[in-house]
């Protein structure tokens, strides 16, 4: 390669590391060649040849992602109310394998509220999502706040509406609705104060999403290029026409944004789009290469198949791993328990399982990608956002014990097992005193507590005598630990009183 082809870029990111009495700090993320030959060939040989996962990934721990879109309008069911209204009885259940006795909840709201889905259809809910009241600033602001190293906004979901400024379709947030480029607005504020920009796209399953009956009007053929141009027929293959639709729009994504991070959503991975897969890795990859920096490629990857280990970062919906993966992961879930975009009925879990939910995840080698749902005029409702300065205020204290650590020889101990796969976490049991994770950093191990103690004592069991502990303390207190090692391992004893009201770091120096 000539010198011409190629120069250094440096990649400024700030990752703010945040511990007792330190102030934040700006470190500078990765040195890499910028090159503009393509290495990456549109096949799985090639890209196993080059690939690597990025260390800098693994390192953040924790981002934000962010399901906002016309479908926050009606703000009922969930993020997924424009396939739904238009499912009757007879298409719900063949669709999604259901046994159903009676019309959909979502199907009969909106004829009662909004009218008949001939008159009144999905499109119809584009010019009343105004967004009047979103600010760019405020939301990064607040994911700061809360901790985040990486923010994920949805560039455009099942629905066909892209969230920003696109040039493969008229319908998009810089054009209707808001009439601003969202995504383009969230990249340049998170990018000023130092986050780390990605995008979701879940626009492969625009093809099946909508029912398509005559009494509704997701055959008229004007909207076609919202609704998708497939037929009537449930079985229909995703014809090569909305494939290169797929692929215009994906690429322009990724050419006008420059995302460091791109996740795909299901139904990418079906048979279907199996010429597109490596196709579209193969390009992200090299335009990484061209920009000068790592990228990352993520994929739920239902059939394990789709996209070969070692190709993408692997990422479970709603759901954890039982163990260690030494290959960098990613949790993807809501603060909502009911949907991943506002509802009305919104229903969030507790700061608690949350925080629980990031330590077992980042002991085990992976990233928690937490979903936010903005209401439909731009704002992020307070018990969402009290949640997330919740989750900030606690990593200003045990954030040692999570930014930039690796895992143990073991993830943990204590008698709460944790559920494997997707849409798994709904089985989870809430941990307890008798819990506890790994990290490990710098010559400390980060022993991290999932609840205090009934005894304010612990004996933590994977420390032998063969470790040799130099001095322990207590994350977010000035006591002075006692401990001692005994046969059984490392006997800690703790303050009377807690400290914090969620989990609670241990510093072991070894």
């Amino acid at each position: 390669m000539s010198i011409k082809n190629q120069y250094v870029l440096i990649l400024l990111s700030f990752v703010i590391l945040s511990s007792c009495g330190k102030k934040n700090k700006e470190d500078v993320a990765v040195v890499i060649e910028k090159d503009t030959i393509n290495i990456y060939e549109p096949n799985w040989e090639s890209i196993k040849k080059h690939y690597k996962d990025p260390e800098w990934f693994n390192n953040q721990k924790f981002g934000i992602f962010i399901h906002w879109g016309a479908y926050s309008v009606p703000a009922f069911g969930s993020e997924w109310y424009p396939r739904q209204m238009y499912m009757d009885t007879a298409t719900f259940t063949a669709q999604l394998n259901l046994e159903r006795t009676g019309p959909n909840a979502t199907y009969l709201h909106h004829k009662e509220k909004w009218g008949d889905q001939k008159t009144f259809g999905y499109k119809d809910f584009i010019p009343m999502f105004k967004g009047e009241k979103f600010n760019a600033a405020e939301w990064i602001d607040l994911f700061k706040k809360s901790g985040a190293k990486y923010v994920v906004p949805v560039a455009d979901h099942h629905d066909g509406f892209a969230m920003y400024k696109s040039n493969t379709t008229r319908w998009h947030a810089a054009a209707m609705g808001p009439k601003r480029d969202i995504l383009g607005e969230l990249f340049k504020e998170g990018r000023s104060k130092g986050m780390i920009m990605g995008a979701s796209s879940h626009y492969a399953f625009n093809w099946s999403f909508y029912n398509k009956k005559d009494h509704f009007d997701t055959t008229d053929p004007e909207y076609a290029d919202l609704y998708s141009p497939k037929g009537k027929d449930l079985n229909e293959p995703v014809s090569e026409e909305f494939k290169q639709m797929w692929w215009d729009r994906t690429v322009d994504l990724i050419d006008n944004y420059q995302p460091d991070i791109l996740w795909f959503d299901f139904y990418l991975d079906i048979p279907d789009y199996a010429d597109m897969r490596p196709k579209i890795a193969a390009y992200y990859y090299n335009k990484g290469r061209e920009w000068g920096k790592e990228v990352v490629l993520q994929d739920k990857n239902f059939s394990h198949e789709a996209f070969p280990e070692g190709t993408v970062v692997y990422d479970l919906e709603r759901g954890k791993l039982p163990g260690i993966r030494k290959l960098p992961w990613q949790t993807d879930t809501s603060i909502g328990k009911n949907s991943w975009s506002h509802v009305t009925n919104w229903k969030s879990k507790t700061t608690n399982q949350l925080i629980d939910d990031l330590v077992d995840i980042v002991s085990k080698n992976g990233n928690l990608l937490l979903n936010c749902g903005p209401k439909s005029d731009g704002t992020i409702p307070e018990d969402q956002a009290k949640i997330l300065l919740e989750i900030g205020d606690w990593l200003s204290v045990n954030g040692e014990a999570i930014y930039d650590t690796k895992y143990w020889r073991t993830f943990g101990e204590g008698p709460t097992e944790v559920k494997k796969g997707h849409h798994s976490e709904g089985q989870n049991k809430d941990f307890t005193g008798q819990d506890m994770r790994f990290t490990q950093k710098d010559g400390n191990l980060y022993a991290i507590m999932m609840a205090w103690p009934e005894k304010s004592k612990v004996t933590i069991t994977s420390i032998t005598n063969e470790d040799k502990v130099k001095g322990v303390s207590l994350l977010g207190s000035d006591a002075k630990i006692i401990f001692e090692q005994t046969a059984e391992g490392l006997l800690v004893k703790l303050p009377s009183e807690k400290v914090g009201d969620h989990a609670h770091t241990l510093k072991i120096e070894l």
